[in-house]
């Protein structure tokens, strides 16, 4: 088990050093990655968008639930909902959304191309496969993702707010200065930050899985199920590890 978990890492590795070996053009390069950021950033807006409304309204309603104290002023419910938006449900519930949907696709795409020989034949023709398909996936999703977050934190306040107006739990106005209140800026830092770590750990594990799938359509399934529990694992790990090092 530790062997093979070595053998794969080591093995990963060497394939994202292999992205910046005997490159394209830069033109080439940048249509590919302009292409890929409507697959991956623009064609995830509606789902993102979904999600995060509900999460921001369901997180209100429960902290509104569990905060009956009378000593507790209303303006802490979306204080709460600000922090948890920001710091951990934008960044990292987004992303476990952001493995199923693009990871899966990205590894499913490559695994694709490879039992079809399609990779093979980029490899005779000269070019090197990883690097013209993999490299423009992975810039793409660097930049497309934390711009994703972007658009879920604002709209998961959203969602809270609508929620907590709507239904009478507050005032529009105490809801403003929770969110307001004792706001620290290196907050939206943190979540950029991790944005970039995630997104850069989805995109490359999922094309490392599907770039190696071996075998017919039912590998290809295998492999992009082991992308987004792999890609999934990684992001709790990584989470865990910059909350550590950056808090």
């Amino acid at each position: 088990m530790q062997l093979a978990f070595i053998h794969n890492l080591g093995k990963y590795f060497v394939f994202m050093g292999s992205l910046f070996t005997n490159r394209e053009s830069f033109k080439t390069y940048f249509k590919l990655t302009i292409d890929e950021c409507v697959l991956i950033g623009v064609n995830s807006i509606v789902l993102v968008s979904i999600v995060a409304t509900f999460m921001g309204a369901v997180t209100t309603l429960q902290t509104a639930y569990n905060l009956v104290s009378p000593f507790i002023p209303d303006y802490v419910i979306s204080l709460v909902v600000r922090d948890m938006t920001v710091l951990e449900l934008a960044p990292t519930i987004i992303a476990v959304i952001y493995a199923g949907k693009v990871g899966s696709s990205i590894a499913g795409n490559l695994g694709t191309m490879r039992i079809t020989e399609q990779i093979d034949a980029l490899e005779v023709m000269g070019i090197n496969s990883s690097s013209y398909l993999v490299l423009p996936k992975v810039v793409a999703s660097i930049l497309m993702y934390p711009l994703l977050v972007i658009i879920a934190g604002i709209l998961s306040l959203t969602g809270g707010y609508l929620v907590g107006v709507l239904l009478n739990i507050m005032s529009p106005q105490d809801f403003i200065f929770g969110i307001r209140d004792g706001f620290n800026p290196f907050s939206i830092q943190f979540a950029l930050i991790k944005s970039v770590a995630f997104a850069f750990l989805i995109s490359s594990i999922s094309s490392y899985k599907g770039y190696y799938t071996q075998g017919g359509a039912l590998e290809v399934g295998i492999a992009s199920t082991q992308a987004v529990t792999t890609s999934v694992i990684a992001v709790l790990f990584a989470d865990y590890l910059l909350a550590q090092l950056l808090l």
